[in-house]
């Protein structure tokens, strides 16, 4: 089975590339990135390209299935860089898959593309995918999802899933991580359980996580199996300030969501972070997601839970750690993260 990955150096990618690495049924992967790394991965040959520019077909053509995880996040002050990449990239991706007869599809949506909902039960993958108004990520989630929906329609022909992961977490994207959402001012040391005195107690923050080799694995049981849809993938249990408190050794403290969501704003128009508010927004609109589709029918089951996700991640973010790729690279940021600070904190992707 020869398989191709876009976006293959990231958080899911690099995961992903090692789960396929090791079905003895597939044989060849082809690993795109606008940037290839150096390093040499078990079947993978390396593809330079650009979803939003690059002529995909002669790298798909041949392919059992292409795995399209490409995404950014960052540059989160550029609308036009992000929303080029993210939804016109993507559209670009899924002609090229028609044009050269891949007979499989499986592409990267998430939790963010669904539009707010209950906290208090869990909805499967009917519920409607037309994110969160205040969220440019929910919002190009969600056109992809509309475009998907059309090209299911016109090619009939290609197996298409789709995987609605909740957030990825792995140590190795310590340093990704820790770039694109909290940036160059967090004092990575004190990012240990103990140390986080409090969480705040808001109203409707439960969300769901996942580790990320276990959401690698649930992109390969797409890749290798025969279903066709959506699926919804996260581990037990959902993270709320109590579960959150009890995960890190804090106290929950009651705070109206309005008060957290001026100091995100605050924050992000002082460039003191990179993050805009609408990822609060994010969070607590979207709602619980039930995965029991994905245990059934992809035979997926999460190796970790929740909350070994979320320290495996914060240990990641005190040692900088990172894998030698572009994205994850622990050194991007530059000396004492002064790059990150000298391109505006968010307003370029490439640090």
């Amino acid at each position: 089975m020869r398989v191709v990955v876009i976006g293959a150096t990231g958080n899911a990618g690099t995961s992903l590339l090692r789960a396929l690495g090791k079905d003895s049924g597939v044989e060849e992967i082809v690993g795109v990135a606008r940037r290839v790394p150096d390093r040499a991965w078990p079947k993978v040959t390396w593809a330079s390209a650009d979803v939003t520019s690059s002529d995909l077909v002669p790298i798909l053509r041949g392919a059992d299935a292409v795995v399209h995880l490409g995404w950014v996040i960052q540059p989160s002050r550029d609308r036009a860089a992000t929303y080029g990449i993210n939804v016109g990239g993507s559209a670009r991706v899924f002609r090229a898959v028609a044009d050269a007869g891949v007979p499989a599809l499986v592409y990267a949506s998430s939790v963010g593309a669904y539009s707010p909902g209950p906290k208090d039960r869990a909805v499967d993958e009917s519920w409607p995918t037309d994110g969160v108004r205040t969220s440019f990520y929910a919002r190009d989630k969600a056109e992809v999802e509309r475009t998907l929906d059309r090209f299911e329609v016109e090619h009939p022909e290609v197996r298409v899933v789709r995987l609605r992961p909740g957030l990825k977490f792995k140590r190795e994207a310590g340093a990704e991580v820790r770039r694109y959402f909290a940036g160059p001012f967090l004092p990575s040391p004190l990012v240990r359980r103990g140390l986080i005195p409090v969480i705040p107690d808001v109203p409707r923050l439960r969300f769901q996580a996942v580790h990320t080799d276990d959401v690698a694995q649930a992109y390969r049981l797409a890749v290798v199996g025969d279903a066709r849809g959506a699926f919804n993938v996260a581990a037990d249990p959902v993270l709320d300030p109590a579960e959150l408190a009890r995960v890190l050794g804090a106290r929950t403290v009651p705070c109206p969501a309005g008060v957290l969501r001026a100091a995100a704003d605050v924050t992000w128009r002082l460039r003191l972070q990179p993050t805009p508010p609408g990822w609060l927004d994010l969070a607590l609109g979207v709602p619980v997601m039930d995965t029991s589709r994905a245990r059934r029918e992809l035979g997926w089951k999460p190796r970790r839970d929740s909350g070994e996700a979320l320290l495996d991640l914060m240990a990641g973010l005190r040692e900088g750690a990172g894998l030698p790729t572009p994205p994850l690279e622990s050194g991007a940021g530059g000396p004492l993260r002064s790059r990150e600070v000298l391109t505006g904190v968010g307003a370029r992707g490439g640090v």
